[in-house]
């Protein structure tokens, strides 16, 4: 959290003055068994003078002092202050450090499907529990003094990031806000905007790691420090010569990776070098362990690379914790877990996962099941698990330093490509490294191999640019909620305030600078023309049009000429006597076979004078090619004897025909009528007889190309301007159309208000769905199959087909797709975001399990259909589906058919481990 620092005499008064001036923080730093940051103090006095706060400091460095210290404002003021985190695993960690701080009385925990003392002082709940608050104007919003945003440069994030502007822009302007990021190389621009549309703002910015990092790679099993102190000249990091020499011999000695050959070397070739094969997991480990650089976090970015280095680790029996650490983990085991059904332990491998837990060895990863991915961050935190072997997921909020960070590769997949990993990536992984108040200084490891040059990992670990870009859009539940609560116009005003539209305009500036020094350039070209400037442009026009015109007559000569050479081919026969006109097979040639295929050009098989025998094709002839003579050729023709090759050309050359003169071909563009007009057309132009024709029409070109690129210019900046606004009236348009608005899109219909409440990806098919009855009669395990596809995406790698239920469910599944299918051709239309395709894939386990089957059943099942389903992804997608029906329950109430329906489906999925661990 802080330092602890000798008090000097300055530090001393500068405290004594803070006291007199600051009684609250004061108060609370006495609570702490530590002396703050100056960055901390800066945070802390901002907000006791009425400040908002946005504090951008590296990972583990402290910043949640700020906003805690919100928290114990709020509670001095006798006001509520809201806590918000971009994940449930985070509130969950953060309701628990606040409850064991302030009492289970005056903490809450607000979730989506978790409520706990919702209406306390301070509340924790994820971000879009806030944002639909804010949108229902909710009661619980009164006496909001204090909102603290965790980790606000999740305002990035492709999918969720809208949510925190939405926030930010919704706040009513008395409560305070507390933003708590990463370092971002933008934070002043931030930080500009949120005194844009929050009025006073204070923008703290510490980019001092508190822990020193330490940059290393591993070579083989050597372990060898990245950088060596200092250029002189320059003061950047020296890369570590020795790592160059021993990168140098160790790639000379191994074949580049992944390089397969033959098992042995061919005569008179040199040797195949060895594949180079990197240090195993576990002595990769082992070599951590012996260096004291355990607790260590191993980046391998795929869930299935992690669960076999657990295993392997295991099967080798090493073992990184005592018999007593044993012991404790097997009780907080036994504690976590005592929710999971007994039967189910087997199916979720739940021994083996004890077994690498008890020898201080785990996975972490979006598979895993909650339960066992908490239970690993607490054993991590207690330092009874010794080595993670994580996805990039792990390195998103969730409070795990380590001594010690290991990047297997610096190449991930990202859904669609293998890519490599951007500096703001590798500094958020990495940063993971050193627990500050433990580790006097942390370690970065990255395990070489061939390809990987120290230079490029040099650069990635000494770049700090990791900007913050907006990813708000409006969206179809966000434009129903405007127009509600504001109505279309100042909806509109509300949208170009947004960072997206703030950074977007920053971005016309440089633009618009651009276009003005070209139209200077524009007024230069002109005034060098001699002539007349309107004549000389209608003259290079005309000058085009013959080019275009001469262009597209030579490609339809060609098309022509190659059809007509093609059908030419088509008639040859064996025997039939040919010339080849030009290239290296020119000369007389003999048909052997006439090659001709069903669904592609002739390739007729030839033998040559010259002894050369193969396939020849329309390319080899710029004209229809004529039979010269005929030759007898036996029935069979064996043309890999050279014996029967060389008879056969000596045969060609004793049939005495000769090859034809070559005829110079006339191009029939001279007769092209149009042609012919344009170019009588140029010769009579004023412009043609101009002394300084050539040299003014360059300048004239100059300014076409010019005038070409400000004109692109300038439908940029257009498209940029007033963007969302623009995007905002085309989905008001779209939801007009549709019902969802009133006439002239400014007031929200009986069907806009069912909208105004579903908050998903896919909320107008939702909407859509429940409007045209599609759900109805269905009962409560189909309506969770159905409802599924709305939520359900498989990963990119899955080529599992869909296996739907029997019953209701195809039938209500091909309306759905129809709704959709009507829905994108609108989108289409109105130039919008495509809502994504509705997917079946998670349909018949979560049917299943609804139905009340066993979970080694439903995941049997889905397996049987190669369908790859964890147990951890099936419960993260079945909460993920209560959530919608959840939504859907409360929108149409319990007494309506499908809210009725909605309501049993969740009860029927709301058991076992999908139950399990929910606070």
């Amino acid at each position: 959290m802080g330092s602890s620092t000798s008090q000097t005499p300055a530090g001393a008064y500068a405290a004594a003055r803070r006291r007199g001036s600051y009684p609250e923080l004061t108060r609370f730093s006495g609570e702490l068994a530590f002396d703050f940051d100056d960055f901390q103090l800066r945070g802390c006095e901002a907000l006791e003078d009425g400040h908002g706060v946005l504090v951008c400091a590296p990972t583990g460095a402290g910043k949640t002092v700020v906003g805690e210290f919100a928290v114990h404002l709020a509670l001095a003021e006798g006001r509520k202050c809201f806590y918000t985190t971009p994940i449930k695993a985070l509130s969950n960690q953060k309701y628990t450090d606040l409850t064991a701080r302030y009492g289970p009385e005056l903490v809450g925990l607000l979730t989506g499907d978790t409520a706990i003392n919702g209406n306390a002082q301070i509340v924790v709940m994820t971000t879009e529990v806030l944002r639909n608050m804010l949108y229902a104007g909710s009661t619980t919003l009164r006496d909001l003094g204090y909102v603290v945003m965790d980790e606000i440069h999740y305002l990035a994030d492709r999918f969720r990031g809208a949510v925190w502007e939405e926030v930010i822009l919704h706040l009513p302007e008395y409560v305070r806000l507390v933003g708590l990021s990463a370092t971002v190389s933008n934070a002043e621009e931030f930080g500009e905007w949120l005194i844009a549309v929050r009025g006073d703002t204070t923008v703290v910015v510490d980019e001092h790691r508190p822990v020193p990092l330490w940059q290393h790679m591993m070579v083989g099993g050597r372990l060898l420090d990245l950088f060596a102190g200092e250029h002189r000249d320059s003061g950047e990091p020296r890369i570590n010569p020795n790592l160059l020499r021993k990168v140098e011999d160790a790639a000379r000695m191994h074949a580049p990776a992944g390089l397969r050959g033959p098992r042995g070397p061919r005569r008179g070739q040199p040797p195949r070098l060895p594949r180079y094969r990197p240090p195993s997991r576990i002595e990769v480990v082992d070599r951590l362990d012996r260096a004291g650089l355990l607790p260590a976090i191993v980046f391998i970015f795929s869930r299935a690379g992690c669960d076999a280095a657990v295993a392997q680790c295991v099967r080798s029996g090493l073992r990184l914790n005592t018999p007593e650490e044993t012991e404790q983990v097997r009780r907080i085991v036994a504690e976590r877990t005592a929710e999971l059904p007994e039967t189910d332990l087997a199916v979720l491998g739940y021994w083996e996962w004890r077994e690498g837990l008890e020898q201080g060895i785990a996975a972490h990863h979006a598979g895993l099941l909650p339960a066992f991915k908490e239970t690993v961050e607490e054993l991590f935190v207690q330092g009874l698990v010794k080595a993670v072997f994580a996805t990039e997921t792990l390195a998103l909020g969730i409070n795990m330093p380590a001594r010690t960070v290991v990047l297997e590769r610096l190449v991930k997949y990202n859904g669609e490509a293998h890519v490599d990993l951007t500096p703001g990536e590798y500094t958020q992984l990495t940063g993971r490294a050193g627990r500050r108040g433990i580790d006097v200084e942390g370690h970065a490891v990255v395990l070489w191999q061939p390809g990987v040059d120290p230079r490029q990992v040099a650069g990635l670990a000494s770049t700090r640019t990791y900007p913050l870009r907006s990813s708000f859009r409006p969206g179809y539940n966000m434009a129903i909620n405007l127009v509600g609560q504001f109505g279309a116009a100042q909806a509109r005003e509300l949208l170009e305030q947004s960072f997206a539209q703030f950074q977007a305009d920053r971005s016309v500036v440089g633009l618009s600078r651009r276009i003005e020094r070209n139209k200077e350039a524009l007024d230069g070209y002109a005034e060098a023309v001699t002539g007349e400037f309107d004549e000389l442009l209608s003259y290079l026009e005309l000058r085009r049009k013959i080019s275009e015109r001469e262009k597209l007559l030579s490609r339809q000569n060609s098309a022509t000429r190659r059809a007509e050479t093609a059908q030419s081919l088509e008639k040859l026969r064996k025997g039939d006597v040919i010339s080849v006109p030009a290239g290296r097979r020119a000369g007389l040639a003999v048909v052997v076979d006439p090659g001709l295929g069903p669904m592609q050009e002739p390739r007729p098989v030839v033998v040559t004078e010259d002894r050369w025998s193969g396939p020849l094709s329309v390319t080899d002839f710029p004209a229809p090619v004529e039979p010269l003579g005929r030759m007898r050729l036996p029935k069979h023709v064996e043309l890999r004897s050279p014996r029967t090759r060389r008879d056969i050309a000596s045969s060609l050359r004793e049939t005495g025909i000769s090859r034809p003169k070559r005829q110079r071909r006339h191009s029939d563009v001279n007769s092209d009528t149009e042609l012919v007009s344009l170019r009588r057309e140029l010769r009579a132009h004023p412009a043609h007889g101009l002394a300084e024709r050539e040299a003014n029409l360059r300048w004239v070109e100059r300014y076409q190309r010019l005038s070409a690129e400000n004109t692109q210019l300038e439908r940029k900046v257009a498209a940029t301007t007033h963007s969302l606004a623009r995007a905002f009236d085309r989905i008001r348009s779209l939801l007009t159309e549709r019902g969802y608005l009133g006439e002239g899109g400014n007031e929200v219909t009986e069907h806009g208000r069912l909208l105004s409440r579903l908050y998903s990806e896919s909320d107008l098919l939702a909407a859509e769905c429940i409007r045209h009855r599609v759900w109805n009669g269905l009962t409560a395990p189909e309506l969770a199959a159905v409802v599924s596809a709305l939520v359900y995406e498989a990963r990119k790698d899955s080529a599992a087909e869909p296996k739907l239920p029997s019953g209701a469910v195809p039938g209500a599944w091909q309306q759905t797709v129809k709704l959709w299918t009507d829905l994108v051709d609108d989108e289409r239309r109105h130039r919008l975001d495509r809502t994504r395709e509705p997917d079946a894939g998670f349909a018949w386990p979560v049917y299943r399990w609804a139905r009340g089957e066993s979970l080694e059943r439903v995941l049997t099942a889905a397996d049987a259909n190669g369908q790859e389903l964890s147990a951890g992804d099936f419960v993260r997608w079945s909460r993920q589906v209560i959530d919608l029906l959840d939504q859907i329950r409360d929108v149409l109430g319990k007494e309506h058919p499908v809210g009725g329906t909605a309501a049993k489906a969740v009860r029927s999925l709301r058991r076992g481990v999908v139950a399990a661990g929910e606070v």
